[in-house]
């Protein structure tokens, strides 16, 4: 008996004749365009430089890079992909409300139908909202305005990897976010140019906030409002420190002379805790390092309530008068100067909440005078603290 094309299927035990689809895999035009720019992408991540003509390594992906650019076409699918601002500017064409309402295929903007969604019937009503006055985006920035800035980003990076730099958390981020100032923004470098502040009240509240110039280093600016950048900031981002030459130059380029038009930029001072918590009284050498845009006997009337003066009276046991300077630079630099001799002990508050100190080291007092003259005579970059055998030595 002749067996049907059934019997053949049916007898098939190793499953030998069954067909699987093969899901075809296969990269359209523009997938391979945009794979070749990445692999541009790539090099300049790693090499902070486009590739050259001087290598046969690089030579391919220059030729890639110099195609694209003459490519008008290209450069309008690869500029979404252009994170490096390789291309320089494209002009990308703008859909309008109509080209939107039109691409609405499945007919999610049809104003018809149950829009129950959009009623909101638990949450309160804001009656007044302000409405921002303009939606900061990135612009480009012309290469040849670029040119003063791409060399300050690339002397960062070295700074970052040579440790003259450091990477820490943003905290307290609207308190310590300054102009003339790098940052880390979803892994990005920033420089805060200029801000201009005004006080403005919300919800009771004081606070400042303005429109900002902030340049990234793929050559585009933002004049994002200044509370804006710092949540950015500190949801995504890094404060990058200053090196010590950063904070030597603002002090050198002040140090002078003190004449009638010169300003009073506040007081350094020095201070010994009088507090008799064991752990406090029995370190003779412990004293806080400090400044004061006010009077120093002003600054400290209440120090016996707060946790930055160990929740103690103290005696103040030095002042130094700072004329066209930046004070915090000073006090930055110099509790960087004794980082390794710095008080390590916690103190609570009334409510039982846990604080940690920072201003406060264990030195011998003529070495904080001499690390302190050696500042204002603008050679303490030289010089390191021995906190092993407390002395001042040469790096």
């Amino acid at each position: 008996m002749a067996k049907t094309l059934d019997d053949i299927f049916d007898d098939d035990d190793f499953g030998l004749l069954n067909h699987k689809e093969k899901s075809a895999n296969v990269k359209t035009d523009e997938d391979r365009l945009i794979d070749s720019f990445e692999e541009i992408n790539a090099f300049y991540e790693k090499n902070n430089s486009e590739p050259s003509t001087g290598s046969m390594s690089e030579y391919s992906l220059s030729a890639k890079l110099k195609g694209f650019r003459s490519n008008d076409s290209k450069k309008k699918i690869l500029k979404p992909f252009d994170r490096f601002n390789l291309l320089g500017e494209v002009e990308m064409k703008k859909k309008t409300l109509d080209d939107i309402l039109a691409e609405d295929d499945l007919g999610l903007l049809n104003p018809e139908g149950d829009l129950s969604i959009f009623e909101f019937r638990h949450t309160r009503k804001i009656d007044k909202r302000a409405d921002a006055d303009f939606v900061a985006q990135r612009t480009s920035i012309p290469d040849k305005d670029f040119e003063k800035y791409e060399a300050v980003f690339k002397q960062v990076h070295q700074d970052l990897k040579s440790g003259k730099r450091k990477l820490l958390p943003a905290e307290n981020v609207y308190k310590n976010i300054q102009v003339e100032h790098f940052y880390l923004l979803d892994g990005m470098l920033l420089y805060l140019q200029s801000a201009v502040l005004n006080e403005e009240e919300i919800g009771g509240r004081k606070r400042l906030d303005g429109r900002t110039v902030t340049i990234f280093e793929n050559a585009t600016k933002s004049t994002m409002l200044y509370r804006s950048l710092g949540k950015a900031i500190q949801k995504s981002g890094k404060v990058i420190t200053d090196t010590d030459e950063d904070i030597q130059y603002q002090l050198n380029n002040n140090v002078g002379l003190v004449k009638e038009e010169d300003l009073q930029s506040g007081w350094v001072y020095v201070l010994k805790s009088k507090s008799k918590r064991s752990e406090i009284a029995n370190l003779e050498d412990l004293f806080k390092i400090g400044f004061s845009t006010t009077k120093v006997i002003d600054r400290i009337k209440n120090a016996s309530r707060e946790a930055t003066y160990l929740f103690s009276d103290v005696e103040v046991i030095a002042t130094y008068s700072c004329y066209n300077l930046n004070v915090q630079a000073f006090e930055k630099l110099i509790h960087r100067f004794f980082a390794e001799s710095c008080l390590n002990v916690d103190i609570y508050d009334a409510d039982g909440r846990r604080l940690v100190p920072r201003e406060w080291f264990v030195v011998p007092l003529p070495i904080i005078d001499e690390a302190i003259n050696l500042l204002i005579m603008g050679t303490i970059v030289n010089y390191r603290y021995d906190n092993n055998f407390e002395k001042i030595v040469l790096k």
